[in-house]
């Protein structure tokens, strides 16, 4: 239990409301309740109990009102009653003010916090049936969007199936198992494979080890073909540049170049410097006047 003088230090009530949300500072820390539309009830009812729990103030919607005080009274009697009036009337406004106003028709004005809880939750609550039939259809319907790891999808399916079971719908790992394996990429298919290959079922746990040791040798694979293509690229650009250096200073041919054709022009340079007769330079053999005497 908490004293009226330091409740107020554990919870500043509604810093603001917006259509959507009722934020509070509790601790020093933001609470958020969604704030109720009619179809969201149990998100609702979830963010005002964990609000209120988070505080300390939820003693109002967990217990009934406590009997007057009399003359005979206890210390303690008196003070768990004080803590009682302070929790409904924090939790009271809590609700209220997280409940649009159109909403509030109908609603007792004149009630503990936890008739209001009952009163709302006779008017909005939703059948077991309904529950199961919606989980089911989203659980048989997921596919991995790519948004996220793999095993992040996987633990979510876990998630509705925790759910389901919540509801007594006790579904087996194997169907989990089964579920996953059939929509995850097809980057995974060496895990299906293995597990077809087998008469052994997996359990949970045995899938989502195998998962991350899957998406840990993907990442790495993904590591090494990034640096085999950068370490390509780089060659090829050194390869590049040394050619154009050749090209440049006429160490090799140029792309339709015969390969001969730097040699042949040199040969003749060297033919028209002297006779091959008398071995002056200026003149080539059959223009040397001794060779035609």
């Amino acid at each position: 239990m908490v004293s009226s003088d330091t409740l107020f230090t554990l919870i500043v009530l509604i810093l603001y409301i917006t259509y959507f949300t009722v934020t509070f500072s509790v601790n020093n820390n933001m609470v958020t309740i969604e704030v109720l539309t009619g179809s969201n009830f149990k998100k609702w009812k979830e963010d005002i109990e964990f609000a209120m729990e988070v505080a300390d103030v939820d003693l109002s919607l967990v217990t009934d009102k406590p009997g007057d005080l009399t003359v005979a009274s206890t210390d303690d009697e008196k003070l768990v009653h004080a803590d009682w009036i302070k929790s409904n009337r924090i939790c009271l406004l809590s609700m209220r003010r997280s409940i649009l106003d159109h909403l509030k028709s109908g609603l007792p004005t004149d009630c503990t916090a936890k008739e209001l809880m009952t009163a709302i939750s006779e008017r909005y609550r939703v059948s077991s049936n309904a529950d199961i039939g919606s989980l089911l259809q989203v659980l048989f319907n997921m596919k991995y969007d790519g948004n996220g790891g793999v095993i992040d999808y996987v633990i979510h399916m876990v998630d509705y199936q925790t759910k389901l079971k919540a509801l007594k719908v006790d579904l087996p790992d194997t169907c989990i198992v089964h579920q996953a394996l059939n929509t995850i990429p097809h980057e995974f298919s060496s895990i299906k494979t293995n597990y077809n290959s087998q008469d052994e079922s997996w359990s949970i746990n045995d899938l989502i080890s195998r998962v991350v040791a899957e998406e840990e040798k993907l990442k790495k694979e993904k590591c090494q073909v990034a640096l085999y293509v950068a370490g390509s690229n780089s060659h090829k650009g050194k390869k590049s540049k040394t050619y154009t250096n050749k090209v440049a200073h006429g160490t090799t041919k140029k792309p339709g170049q015969s390969s001969n054709m730097g040699l042949n022009k040199v040969s003749f340079k060297k033919k028209g410097d002297h006779c091959f007769f008398c071995k002056k330079k200026g003149h080539m053999k059959k223009d040397c006047l001794k060779y035609k005497a």
